[in-house]
């Protein structure tokens, strides 16, 4: 049986590996040319409950711990003024340590089987063969024929129409990213309000996150609550008039806050935030099925890199314990997998929400004191 998994994300290489534990093969098709072909975003702070559990189902548990970047898990929120209005240290026992997305997709695929990822194959249209076979073909014209075909191709997958029509919709927040590098040395103003891990900076319909990384390194990521237009008005190709345009929706803010703007040492990227509906789940069908932000592309609150590690390692646990019967692990993969990533999905929307609601910063205080406390998250 070829299993031929789109997509050598965190979700897809997770699969790929937790298939290997149980001697099943299957290929990864990738359309970067390499590991190293895009930037592979920062931090990620890694669950005990999703990703670490299916990092122990791949073995590669041992290996994530020396990643783990101390103090990572810190947190702080602050007003527009630079105002400390919560501020929670990392001790170590907490479950969700930070570690660097490269470095984590390094160890996965450090753990695959020679050529089991193939680089730069694009895909570009799948032909339904029958009997839950399919033939994909490649932008450089190469094809493939899948028994079973798994979308692990992110938000906007090319797997998912043979499933759902569900289309990635504008949530009305976008996110703008950008990095100071050298932070202690040469932005120290903004080095101290980040402190050890992460600080949310947040006003009714805006806000500045940013993450500390290794070797001083600040990533930021600006949030508006603006029209898809008005974020499209933004000339991009004209790094310093970006900033200069996301910078004056911050006039009076802080200026260690507003530095992580108007200092970046990179041009400034706009990340809109896109979702899919919180239930969206699709009708069984032979040979294809979706994980990962394929499956439930929701607000970005710590769930999707962890979510989409559990669907690779669920799936394939699935169909290791039915061998021979594909139709039923997709069934009980797929049950599951719609139970938990409709309750995640609305969740992380509530989460997004709340960030820049009308008591912003003030809302999220609460919550992380209420889940400090270890008490129910206040309703928004």
């Amino acid at each position: 049986m070829h299993i031929a998994i789109i997509g050598a994300g965190l979700g897809g290489l997770m699969l790929a590996r937790v298939l290997h534990v149980h001697g099943i093969a299957a290929t990864v098709y990738e359309a970067d040319a390499s590991p190293e072909a895009r930037r592979q975003g920062g931090m990620l702070d890694i669950h005990e409950e999703t990703g670490q559990q299916a990092l122990r189902a791949a073995g590669l548990h041992d290996a994530f711990r020396p990643l783990i970047h101390a103090g990572g898990e810190a947190s702080r929120v602050l007003d527009q003024h630079g105002t400390v209005l919560h501020d929670e240290s990392d001790d170590g026992t907490g479950g969700r340590p930070e570690v660097p997305r490269g470095e984590l997709r390094r160890i996965l695929l450090d753990a695959l089987p020679d050529g089991c990822v193939r680089w730069g194959h694009k895909l570009t249209s799948i032909a339904t063969l029958g009997g839950g076979r399919h033939l994909l073909h490649f932008a450089h014209g190469a094809t493939a024929a899948s028994d079973l075909l798994v979308g692990a191709d992110g938000a906007w997958s090319r797997v998912r129409p043979l499933l759902s029509g569900a289309q990635p919709a504008y949530s009305g927040i976008a996110f703008i990213e950008t990095y100071l590098f050298d932070s202690d040395r040469r932005h120290r103003a903004s080095a101290h309000a980040v402190g050890a891990g992460a600080v949310f900076a947040l006003a009714p319909g805006k806000g500045i996150q940013a993450h500390r990384e290794a070797d001083g390194v600040l990533h930021a990521y600006v949030a508006l609550s603006k029209s898809e237009e008005w974020l499209a008005g933004i000339d991009f190709a004209d790094p310093a008039a970006a900033r200069a345009a996301i910078a004056g929706q911050f006039a009076g803010w802080a200026p260690a806050l507003t530095a992580l703007i108007t200092d970046a040492d990179t041009p400034p990227v706009p990340r809109p935030v896109h979702l899919l509906p919180a239930g969206h789940r699709w009708q069984p069908m032979a040979g294809v099925t979706l994980l990962g932000d394929a499956a439930h592309l929701m607000a970005p609150a710590g769930e999707g890199a962890n979510l989409a590690m559990f669907d690779g390692a669920e799936l394939a646990q699935a169909l290791a314990a039915q061998p021979g019967d594909v139709a039923a692990a997709l069934l009980a993969y797929e049950t599951a997998l719609f139970a938990r990533s409709s309750v995640a999905a609305a969740e992380s929307e509530r989460i997004l929400r709340l960030c820049f609601d009308d008591d912003a910063p003030h809302s999220l205080v609460r919550f992380f004191t209420a889940m400090q406390d270890g008490g129910p998250a206040p309703e928004v």
